[in-house]
Order: structure tokens, then sequence, then C-alpha cells
């Protein structure tokens, strides 16, 4: 990762390190906010749902996932041509270098169609469930448990520990699925893959025979490619999400 950052940044500027970012704040303003929104929402009407409320009247770890899952399924599918075009932006420099966020929706859609705008959103939903299914339980729960505990009061180093706790649970869980949405996202019609030593053209024709053809040719740790940097990135996101979100509901 360390290498990677500093040879971006020396053949391509400090900039390069930020291509995509305008289509990833755009996926974080809808993605996000669903994803919370029907989190927290399912959580509060759960008693309504007559099997779940008898089965779990009380804050369970089953009721967060289910919600959590749910939000994070419903979040990413609507969200997906944006993180489409977070990984165009960031794998195809050259080709986008020149064009602006809408320009790139537009080639898209002309290109390869509606298709090529949710392409990969199965991979991609199945990583916002696994994601969401983790982190946000993770955080309640051990939040939860501190307060109750009396190890940790209610506060914003309570907040610290219960959101580095989700973020590296959320790593661990999602760094198969990432790299599995990332490749599928990004390949347009054919990708260059080494099998038996020789390097020939794969489609991959969806997320299990990515995950399939990956592990065969290039060992089952390929799954966990980009783990750091996915944990350092989900790490401080949700660290700087999870303590403003507790201190804005303060103020509504």
């Amino acid at each position: 990762m360390t290498h990677a950052l500093l040879r971006i940044s020396k053949e391509e500027g400090i900039k390069a390190l930020y291509s995509g970012i305008k289509p990833a704040l755009l996926r974080q303003a809808t993605y996000g906010t669903i994803k919370i929104g029907i989190y927290y929402s399912l959580k509060s009407i759960y008693l309504l749902i007559v099997i779940i409320s008898i089965t779990f009247p009380d804050e369970t770890l089953f009721k967060n996932v289910l919600c959590g899952i749910t939000a994070g399924v419903i979040g990413s599918s609507i969200a997906n041509p944006t993180d489409v075009l977070k990984v165009r932006l960031q794998a195809e420099k050259e080709a986008y270098a020149e064009k602006g966020m809408l320009r790139c929706f537009l080639d898209i859609y002309k290109n390869e169609g509606i298709k090529g705008l949710w392409r990969g959103v199965c991979p991609t939903a199945q990583r916002a469930a696994v994601c969401a299914g983790v982190e946000l339980p993770v955080y309640d729960i051990t939040k939860r448990n501190l307060i109750l505990s009396g190890t940790i009061e209610d506060g914003v180093f309570n907040h610290f520990v219960s959101s580095f706790t989700a973020g590296l649970a959320g790593a661990v869980a999602s760094t198969p699925i990432d790299v599995v949405r990332t490749r599928l996202m990004n390949q347009r019609k054919l990708r260059t893959a080494l099998v038996d030593g020789a390097r020939v053209q794969v489609l991959y024709t969806g997320s299990f025979h990515c995950a399939i053809h990956t592990v065969q040719t290039e060992g089952l740790l390929a799954l966990y490619k980009g783990f750091v940097p996915t944990w350092v990135r989900l790490g401080p996101w949700n660290i700087i999400f999870f303590i403003m979100y507790e201190q804005m509901k303060r103020f509504y």
C-alpha cells in the first residue's frame, strides 16, 4: 500500500490519490444516507413485524444483523451507478482524465447501456449486505455492552472504540467480496489473467465465477488483496462517521 501511494504520488501527483472523489462523495450521499436511514428505521419499527417481535423482543444480534443486511442491500442497489463511476474514474485515469462525472456517466450508458451502470450490482449488494450486516450490528452491540458493563460510559471514547471494532470486523468480512466486486465493475469485456503460466483473456460471467477463477489462478489469499488499505479506509471512515453521527443526534 505504501509503495502504491508513493508511486502514484510521484508519477501522477497527489491529486491522483483523489481520483473518483466526486462519485465517491455522491455515493456516500446516497448509499450512506439510505443505509443508515433504513437500518435505524427498521430497528425502531421491527416490533410491528410479528414474527421477529415475538421471537426476538429485545436488542439482539440477530435483529441488528437482519436490519443491517436489509439496509445494505437496498442502499447499495440504488446507488450502484455511483460506485461504477468511482471505480472507473479511479482505474481508468487516462480514459476519463478530461471528462466530468456527468460525461463519464453518459459514456457508460451510451457504450454499455443501462446494464453498464448496474454492472456488478450483485457482488456490490452482497458486499453491502456483509459490511452493513457486520459493521452496524458490531457497533451497536459493542457500544451497548461497554455501557452495560460499566467499562466505558456513553461518550466519544465509547463511540471511538465501538466504531474502530466495527471497521476491523467489516474489513475482515468484506474484503473477498470487494475484490470480486471491483474486478467485475472494472472489466468492460475481457480481462487478462494468468492461467497455467500463460496470459489469456477471461470474461467473468458473475461473482461466483470471478471468485472461483481468482482462487484457481492466484490462490486463496488473492481474495484478501488490498486488505490493509481496505481496513485503513473502513477504520477511519467508521470512526469519523459514527462519532459525527452520535454528536449530530444530540442536536435533533
